[in-house]
């Protein structure tokens, strides 16, 4: 904002003088400035005058002396202030520290800028060095033209206050020294006995010689039409201005025609209405606002200060106005804020809107990207979905996103469901469980009516699908999809339709056991035996006809798969699978076929001889020879034997009897098997029918004959007796 000359102040107001001459114990102390040096103490000279830190150019600079000397030839006077150099002066060696004492010390500042000040010489006249000149035309007094040799400086043809005449002659406005300084001799010369020139005299108005002048009424006017006088002060005025220039218009500064600050004003006011309109949902930043009241504020101020004294050039009746039309103005930000915070408010609740329908178009967004995905893993996403449906519902009932929310619903169960009406029934299981769900999880004002209706759609899903799996011959995923359908919806008819089809489905794949068609009896029974115990697991279904058929297809199973083994050479696996069946079947009528088949696989795994054909499941008729075996050995053995019969025995340990060879070869040459009392030898004797044996003895016991096998074969006829002794040899 541009400044005025008129707007100068003094710093500090005309300072209180004291005419009281001081003591000798006033003066300060050699080496210490004067009390009250820190004050800035500012005197209207007399008219004409010279400020005393005023040099003329051509003036030889000369040190001050001293102030506690004074020259021997000099009249004793106070030391001028340090920043004043008479103009006239001659410079002069300091006096000596040592000369006479001075007289009592110049007029000095006190703390709170006051002056003790010297009574006036007797017939001492003119006007006081701090005589205002007449201000706007007035005047408090007569002063004297021209001030007298020893005064402050030549007397100014015009004078008026501080600053230099201007060019017409006239008196200059504001505080400043006058064209020739402060000058003036501080040396002897005329004047009261301090050598500062002439005393002060009586002006006119005053009340008498030594006393202080009235204060100037008021700081030099400013303004427009100030003039370099004083105008009078107007506080409504003032106000007015203020007011004005609160209008962010800068109307205050448009009746003072100050162009400067009210441009600023329409710079500020368009600079806030850019960055504020149109108005969105998040309003002007506060630093902005901050800013630009900040502004506002200042030039209200400045305003009220240049309004307080100005001259307008409007009319009475025009004035009389301007603080009327300054209230009516303040309408103006008032009415722009109320308008800007509904513009915004609106402009929030659409944002607000829009976001809760951004919040709708993702959740939607995220229903079709899933239509057709694995329902396991497109779960976690139609949750979210769902979820803000509800929430969009219940939290903002009046939006415009809660009012599309049921048409969403909509669109959600059909995505949803989707892979049922395509027929792809496995698939629409879990999607459907989800559905009909849904009333635990989603509000009932909400979900409304669109959960009813999916206990048949689920319950053929599950029923369909579980079918499909048995068809493709996967039975784990189909029983578990018939478990659920008759733990979910027992009265379902799908519950009957499972019943018929597991039933008939296990009887078709035992009844090759059943009949002996299988081509692999055991693979057959391994497969039967899992579905019979997968159907006996279902619960809430009555199958116990076709799990009992396929037992007893199962039973014929391993028989069959037992006999096909020995038949293939497998007389290992034969073994073992005709000892579990007499194990699991103990009295079946097979069960001591079973055992011997098992008796010839072993011996047949020795000397595969013995398995060329299977044993016998009947025993042949006919005479029987008899064979007495003896053990001759000090462990027990086992005797296996297959032919015309099959069987075996196990002989005891014979505790007195020692393997044949090696020492005792060589200690009793003519040593022979069996050959001590007969009564020694533990024996068993077998009725044999004739035909060819093969034998297979076990030996149990101590560790050199644990494990050791022997095989032999003998040809039983008709009308013998048989012995078969059964020893050890070793070559120790």
């Amino acid at each position: 904002m541009g400044e005025d000359p008129n707007d100068a102040r003094p710093e500090h107001a005309p300072p209180k003088l004291d005419l009281n001459k001081p003591g000798p114990g006033d003066e300060p102390p050699a080496d210490e400035p004067p009390a009250g040096s820190g004050e800035t103490v500012m005197i209207r000279p007399a008219r004409g005058g010279t400020p005393r830190d005023a040099t003329p150019a051509d003036a030889v600079p000369a040190p001050a002396p001293p102030r506690d000397a004074t020259p021997a030839d000099a009249v004793p006077a106070p030391a001028p202030p340090r920043d004043a150099t008479p103009a006239d002066a001659v410079p002069a060696e300091a006096a000596p520290s040592d000369a006479a004492p001075q007289d009592p010390a110049p007029p000095q500042a006190t703390p709170t800028g006051s002056f003790r000040l010297p009574a006036p010489a007797p017939g001492a006249g003119g006007p006081a060095p701090w005589e205002a000149p007449p201000q706007n035309g007035g005047s408090t007094g007569t002063a004297a033209s021209a001030a007298p040799a020893g005064s402050f400086g030549p007397a100014d043809s015009s004078g008026s206050g501080f600053g230099p005449a201007d060019s017409s002659g006239t008196s200059g406005s504001g505080f400043g020294p006058p064209p020739g300084g402060f000058g003036g001799g501080f040396g002897a010369g005329a004047g009261g006995p301090y050598g500062h020139g002439q005393a002060p005299a009586a002006a006119p108005g005053w009340a008498g010689a030594g006393t202080l002048p009235p204060p100037p009424s008021a700081p030099p006017g400013f303004g427009p039409g100030g003039g370099g006088g004083q105008g009078e002060s107007r506080p409504l005025q003032a106000v007015a201005v203020g007011l004005l220039n609160l209008s962010c218009l800068g109307l205050g500064y448009v009746l003072l025609r100050q162009w400067i600050g009210a441009a600023v004003c329409w710079a500020a006011t368009a600079a806030l209405l850019l960055l504020a309109l149109p108005a969105d949902a998040d309003g002007v930043p506060l630093g902005v606002l901050v800013g630009y009241g900040v502004v506002l504020l200042a030039a209200a101020a400045d305003g009220a200060r240049r309004g307080l004294r100005a001259t307008l050039s409007a009319g009475a009746a025009a004035r009389r106005l301007v603080l009327p039309l300054a209230l009516v103005l303040l309408a103006v930000p008032a009415g722009g804020a109320v308008a800007y915070g509904s513009a915004r408010d609106e402009a929030r609740e659409e944002a607000f809107q829009q976001s809760l329908l951004a919040r709708l178009a993702t959740a939607d967004a995220l229903v079709k990207a899933r239509e057709g995905v694995r329902f396991d893993l497109a779960e976690s996403d139609y949750t979210t979905a769902l979820d803000t449906y509800e929430k969009l519902a219940l939290d903002h009932p009046g939006s415009r996103a809660a009012k599309l929310v049921p048409e969403r619903l909509d669109t959600y169960v059909t995505s949803v469901s989707k892979p049922y009406a395509d027929k792809k029934y496995c698939e629409a299981v879990d999607p459907l469980k989800h559905l009909r769900e849904l009333p635990d999880t989603l509000d009932a004002k909400v979900l409304g009516d669109r959960a009813d209706g999916f206990d048949e759609p689920l319950a053929q899903s599950l029923y369909e699908c579980g079918a499909g799996e048995l068809r493709r011959e996967a039975t784990k995923p189909a029983h578990e999809a018939f478990t659920e359908l008759a733990t979910t919806f027992p009265e379902s008819v799908y519950v009957g339709q499972t019943e018929k089809l597991v039933g008939d489905g296990l009887r078709n794949a035992a009844a090759p056991l059943s009949d002996g068609s299988a081509p692999d009896p055991c693979g057959t029974t391994e497969e039967v035996r899992t579905q019979r115990s997968d159907v006996a697991a279902l619960k809430g279904y009555d199958l116990s006809g076709p799990v009992g058929d396929a037992a007893r297809a199962i039973q014929k199973g391993v028989f069959s798969c037992g006999t096909k083994q020995f038949r293939d050479e497998e007389y290992s696996d034969a073994v073992k699978t005709m000892d579990q069946y007499a194990k699991d079947y103990p009295k079946s009528p097979q069960t001591a076929h079973a055992r011997t088949i098992s008796i010839a696989a072993q011996i047949a795994d020795h000397e595969p001889a013995a398995g060329k054909k299977l044993p016998p499941s009947t025993v042949p008729g006919g005479s029987r020879m008899p064979m007495v075996v003896s053990n001759d050995g000090k462990d027990s053995v086992e005797l296996l034997y297959t032919g015309p019969v099959t069987g075996k025995i196990t002989l005891k340990a014979c505790g007195s009897c020692t393997n044949y060879g090696g020492i005792r070869e060589a200690v009793d040459p003519d040593a022979k098997p069996c050959g001590g009392s007969s009564s020694k030898y533990p024996k068993a004797t077998l009725q044999l029918p004739a035909g060819t044996y093969y034998f297979l003895q076990r030996r149990t016991g101590s560790l050199s004959s644990a494990g050791e096998t022997k095989d032999s074969k003998a040809v039983i006829e008709p009308g013998y007796t048989y012995t078969n002794c059964l020893y050890v040899t070793s070559q120790f």
